[in-house]
Order: structure tokens, then C-alpha cells, then sequence
């Protein structure tokens, strides 16, 4: 069930931009909250249905599988919670992309570094949240004013990423 079905591929689409901008988000493996770590997703912006992580052989997520993937974009404006399932990308060509300063800093070896596990979390559903609603609303807030319904226009739920 979608709760507004209209406002998907703009939400999608603020979604990206955000993260973009802001380029954190938990990672978890399915049924193991005690997993969730702060992490950085490697976007390609032709790729809308995949998203790439670098981290250690010896991580949890080295398990694989399906995960979830939580999301808060900067300054509150948009929030995602979305599944994937996470497997070993071999693609070199994918890894040279990727690779930058920020992410060598965390592997003594640079790009041979024997500890680097290259991920590919290709994309299921997501719930996503706009934060913004508006000055009119927030005043509505501010007066203790419902403003469940106008919330939920900027709210889809079970949507693909």
C-alpha cells in the first residue's frame, strides 16, 4: 500500500538528492539490529537501483544477505527506511569508481589492502519521509493544530527505489 502515490518519484527523487548531500546512513543485516552501523554509501547517479559500500572482510556484513538501510538527510529534511540485499561486487571497474582519499584513509594498504570487502546493496522497497512541511503547517504545530493529513502528502510508503 502506497499512502500517496503521487508524490513518489518527487519524494524518490528529493531522496537521492539527499543523500547525495549527505552521504551517511545505518546499515543493518536483517533480524540483527546489534549490527546497525553508521556507513557510507558510493552512489552512481545512472545506477537508481544499487548503492556501494567498502568495508572489512571481518565486518558483519561480510555475512551478506538482506539488510535495511535507514536514512536521515541533513537539517532534517528528509528521512528513508529502505531493504536490499547485500553481495561481493567484483566489478573492478565499480571499485576503481569508488575509490577516493576518504576511503583509503580506513585501509592501511591502500586499494590492495587484503581487509577490503566491496559491497553492492541492490535496491528493494523503501518507505520515505519529506521533514518539510512548510511554514503554515509548522505554525499549525505550533498551535497544537492536526497536521496528520497534510503529513501524509508528503509520506509513500512500499515504493522502489
Amino acid at each position: 500500500m502506497r499512502y500517496n502515490e503521487g508524490k513518489a518519484e518527487e519524494l524518490k527523487e528529493g531522496f537521492w538528492k539527499a543523500l547525495a548531500d549527505s552521504p551517511f546512513l545505518f546499515l543493518q543485516l536483517d533480524g540483527k539490529p546489534d549490527t546497525a552501523v553508521p556507513m557510507s554509501p558510493q552512489l552512481d547517479k545512472d545506477a537508481d537501483s544499487a548503492i556501494w559500500f567498502f568495508t572489512h572482510k571481518n565486518s558483519d556484513f561480510a555475512q551478506l544477505g538482506r539488510a535495511t538501510a535507514t536514512f536521515q538527510g541533513k537539517g532534517h529534511d528528509m528521512y528513508a527506511r529502505f531493504g536490499g540485499t547485500l553481495t561481493k561486487e567484483t566489478s573492478k571497474e565499480r571499485f576503481d569508481q569508488f575509490w577516493n582519499n576518504f576511503v583509503e584513509a580506513w585501509y592501511d594498504g591502500g586499494k590492495d589492502d587484503p581487509d577490503i570487502l566491496f559491497l553492492r546493496m541492490d535496491l528493494g522497497m523503501a518507505e520515505i519521509w519529506s521533514g518539510d512541511l512548510g511554514l503554515l503547517n509548522t505554525a499549525k504545530m505550533a498551535l497544537g493544530m492536526n497536521v496528520h493529513e497534510e503529513a501524509e502528502e508528503e509520506h509513500v510508503k512500499n515504493t522502489p527505489l
